[in-house]
């Protein structure tokens, strides 16, 4: 380990120290972690590190390891200035931990949506009603969830296999949990093993559970962590990707790879293939022709995923009351009242309010990056990419035209 990968570390472990939760995963050395923890390094002491550490990044030889540790000095050094107290305008906060500008919501899409759904749901009147009615009828029962998920895990391991190197020795555990702000949660535990958690607070329904197992294993979350891993700490010695940061760059990237790969593993009719099996698993009736339709469905719902950004705009800098974020969430989301409500938690809590930007914004940025690149082939060497280097928002922007 050289010596910008140590402080690195050492500052990144200090963060975990001032606010639980920061430090997502830790897998490097034992001793680092106690040296860090026995330091009690307070919050100002972190601030000058973290500038101290930029000034040295001249140092570093490779170009694209130089700036990712740049990217993810300046978010550790914004996160030590919140833990010391200092108010940082919300939109500050989201550009300096994730090196892009919070986005919100083309005003189209939610009325484009609007149109597609009424042609696309069965019935007439309000539509969310007859959303909440296509949702219910396509709930998973809970006592089913275990079996069906490890089915699905398999499927969509060995789709990634087919198309990325997966490291020989990766393995994973799925969990049913309750009382959380999210829906689901991948722990990395280091040595290529992920605990994934999902979250039972709320109903899961049949056509969200391929994207949600794409996104936390395959070839999401875990097959991230598992490739850097492998390839960036045991193969390249670059030990500062043994920690995991909530609220940095890396964040952005890995939400915004999790939200899209599910194009790699269920794409070409396959996602309806996967559905009917999974509903028939649940006890639920599916044809061949409904699953269209309900892909169809899931499309035009995903066009507003990113609602809940719009809402914490709303709330944090439109200085909306949460009566009216919520109202939103119901009329122009078509989220329920107790799915608004989730949300709601989900962007006022201390750890997650700006973490919102990174599913939708991630998702964006790296599907134009990803379908810029020309061919098939072409794009999943990039999704390879995200899987295996050190990448940052702003460096892969600059790779498009229209965004440098």
């Amino acid at each position: 380990m050289d010596d910008i990968a140590l402080e690195y570390l050492l500052i990144a472990l200090s963060l975990g120290e001032l606010q639980d939760g920061i430090v997502d995963a830790y897998y490097g050395p034992a001793d680092v972690r106690a040296r860090a923890i026995g330091e009690h390094a307070p919050a100002l002491d972190l601030i000058a590190r973290s500038a101290a550490l930029r000034a040295r990044l001249h140092e570093v030889t490779d170009a694209q390891r130089a700036r990712w540790l740049d990217r993810q000095l300046i978010a550790m050094e914004t996160l030590a200035r919140q833990a010391n107290g200092e108010q940082i305008p919300y939109r500050d906060l989201v550009e300096r931990c994730f090196d892009a500008e919070p986005e919100p919501t083309p005003p189209e899409d939610y009325a484009w949506t609007r149109r597609e759904l009424n042609d696309l749901l069965p019935g007439t009147g309000d539509l969310r009603e007859r959303l909440e009615a296509r949702d219910n009828a396509l709930t998973v029962p809970v006592e089913r969830l275990p079996e069906i998920v490890e089915w699905l895990t398999a499927e969509l391991r060995e789709a990634a296999r087919d198309t990325f190197s997966v490291p020989q020795g990766e393995e994973l555990s799925i969990d049913l949990v309750t009382n959380e702000p999210w829906s689901a949660y991948n722990w990395y535990e280091g040595n290529l093993r992920s605990r994934i958690e999902v979250n039972t607070d709320l109903p899961v329904r049949a056509p969200g559970l391929i994207g949600l197992l794409a996104h936390e294993a395959f070839p999401g979350h875990h097959l991230e962590h598992v490739s850097k891993e492998q390839r960036l700490v045991r193969e390249q010695g670059r030990y500062e990707s043994s920690v995991q940061l909530i609220n940095t760059p890396e964040a952005y990237i890995s939400e915004g790879l999790a939200e899209t790969g599910v194009r790699f593993v269920a794409a070409g009719g396959r996602w309806q293939e996967l559905f009917v099996e999974v509903c028939e698993r649940a006890g639920l009736t599916m044809s061949g022709q409904d699953a269209q339709r309900n892909w169809l469905i899931s499309q035009a719902m995903h066009r507003l995923r990113g609602s809940q950004g719009d809402a914490a705009l709303q709330l944090h800098v439109g200085g909306r009351s949460r009566d009216d974020v919520i109202a939103f969430l119901e009329q122009d989301a078509l989220a329920t009242r107790v799915r608004a409500e989730k949300m709601l938690e989900f962007i006022t809590h201390p750890l997650w309010r700006a973490y919102v930007f990174c599913y939708a914004g991630g998702e964006r940025l790296l599907t134009e990056w990803i379908e810029h690149a020309g061919s098939r082939d072409a794009e999943i060497e990039r999704f390879g990419r995200l899987l295996s280097e050190q990448l940052t928002p702003s460096g892969i922007a600059l790779e498009l035209p229209a965004r440098a």
